[in-house]
């Protein structure tokens, strides 16, 4: 029986999610081609390859965003974050797949792709070179969006690469929407308090105004996705319904918040650093639930996109008085 060769893959964005999976891919013998806008990560891949801190480099290609020109078909997987796809899904022809593996919702990605990634892993990469680290296990999701179909056959090559070789663990899912639907109710929580006061996710959980506060989102985010009739999975120990009974205790929610917190020093959420850019993907977390509550009370989706939008705006350097402002 003939094997299924599976196809060349374009993985657009070098961060650490997009070297991660590249470098898997390079190892299992598949040709892929690394895009960024960054030309000197490009330049620099160009010279040593990708790599994972503790693992050899591996060669692969680069190409600039500016001057790539995509094939009329193949794989793209999109590492990028939201506010970017536009721009690339301006450079794609009808008949190209594209797997997104980013954490926010974009109604217009959401029209154009059939299956989908949800990354739980960190994966931090450096600024200037595809050299990145894992600093928090976890796994990648990967199954159709929104139904129950199963991989083809070209994806499913891909993902059996990525079973033998990544660097984090991969679970095939029938419906990845529940996986990403609870990443994002984590996301939603910790990703504004993070982006305005510039801690790590490690200080939000021993930093006790901002622990109260994640664990208010938390609650919020858990009653609009229950309340929306949204199907919740599995993404790390426990599921969303055990942590919800969780906060119903806050002592026990604080004692569990010490573990968590050593295991989240040093790690940083995807939306940290992007306040002072002027760009955010708010929008595609927070007002993704402000959307689904419709006309429910969701005060603190509400507050926080106000707040993020406005500080990005400005251009605001994130600090803990802004963490005051939206508990006031």
């Amino acid at each position: 029986m003939t094997s299924i060769q599976p196809h060349p893959v374009t993985i657009v964005g070098a961060g650490g999610i997009g070297c991660a999976i590249g470098h898997a891919l390079v190892t299992g013998g598949i040709d892929v081609t690394m895009v960024d806008a960054d030309t000197s990560k490009v330049e620099a891949g160009k010279k040593v390859g990708i790599s994972i801190d503790g693992v050899d480099a591996r060669a692969a290609t680069f190409v600039s965003f500016e001057s790539w020109q995509p094939a009329s078909d193949g794989i793209v997987i999109l590492c990028t974050k939201c506010y970017d796809n536009g721009v690339v899904l301006e450079r794609l022809g009808p008949d190209v797949m594209i797997i997104p593996v980013q954490n926010g919702f974009d109604p217009q990605l959401q029209e154009r792709c059939t299956y989908e990634g949800i990354a739980s892993f960190v994966s931090e990469c450096e600024q200037d070179r595809p050299n990145t680290r894992i600093t928090r296990d976890g796994d990648l999701h990967i199954g159709h969006c929104g139904g129950q179909a199963p991989l083809p056959t070209e994806v499913d090559a891909i993902v059996k690469i990525l079973e033998q070789h990544a660097t984090f663990s991969v679970k095939r899912v029938a419906d990845i929407l529940p996986f990403k639907h609870t990443k994002l109710m984590y996301n939603a929580a910790i990703s504004p308090l993070a982006a305005i006061t510039g801690m790590d996710n490690g200080q939000l959980l021993t930093h006790a105004p901002a622990r109260r506060l994640f664990f208010r989102f938390l609650r919020e985010n858990y009653a609009i996705l229950k309340g929306s009739h949204t199907t919740l999975g599995t993404v790390g120990p426990f599921h969303p319904d055990t942590v919800n009974k969780i906060l119903r205790t806050p002592l026990l929610g604080t004692i569990m918040a010490g573990p968590f917190s050593r295991s989240l020093k040093g790690t940083y959420c995807s939306m940290s650093g992007d306040i002072e850019t002027g760009r955010t993907e708010v929008e595609n977390f927070n007002g993704h639930l402000v959307r689904l509550a419709g006309p429910t009370p969701c005060p603190l989706n509400q507050a926080s996109c106000q707040l993020v939008t406005r500080m990005a705006t400005e251009r605001a350097t994130p600090a803990m008085t802004y963490l005051d402002e939206l508990i006031a």
